[in-house]
């Protein structure tokens, strides 16, 4: 099973989302995680992604970032975007129905709020967020 995070850039709540399912899933399961602009296109995440993923136990700071791209629904089973507008621009490029059925909000009823501009605390908060969510997901993950 293939999975892939989707955020604005892939430096701030993409890279942690990668980091903090993969920890809750065994060994047979892939976490990725992608940015629907390329502007940071290999850059390693963002420090204080970084510093909150450390604070919790979790070394994100060898990912590099990477665009999105209409390739990623043949190699993923999954994916999972941040907000709304991250989910509309990889709907964009779905060429199918099959393409479309793959992803989803990673929060059902809400959006995973972009910390770049933001305090530590709001990356603590982004972590808080996508560490109950990835907890819900591998618990689906493994039941099925």
């Amino acid at each position: 099973m293939k999975i892939l995070m989707v955020c604005l850039g892939n430096i701030c709540r993409s890279p942690l989302a990668e980091g903090i399912l993969q920890s809750k899933l065994p060994e047979g399961y892939t976490v990725d995680s992608a940015g629907t602009i390329d502007m940071h296109q290999g850059q390693a995440p963002d420090h204080r992604s970084i510093k909150v993923a450390d604070q919790f136990g979790l070394d994100i700071s060898k990912q590099q970032s990477r665009p999105f791209t209409a390739e990623d629904f043949d190699v993923y089973d999954r994916i999972y975007c941040m907000d709304r507008s991250n989910l509309e621009d990889v709907l964009k490029l779905a060429r199918n129905e099959e393409d479309r059925r793959k992803v989803e909000l990673i929060l059902p009823d809400a959006e995973v709020p972009d910390p770049y501009w933001g305090e530590h605390a709001d990356f603590e908060d982004v972590y808080k967020l996508l560490d109950d969510a990835s907890k819900k997901i591998a618990a689906e993950l493994l039941q099925s």
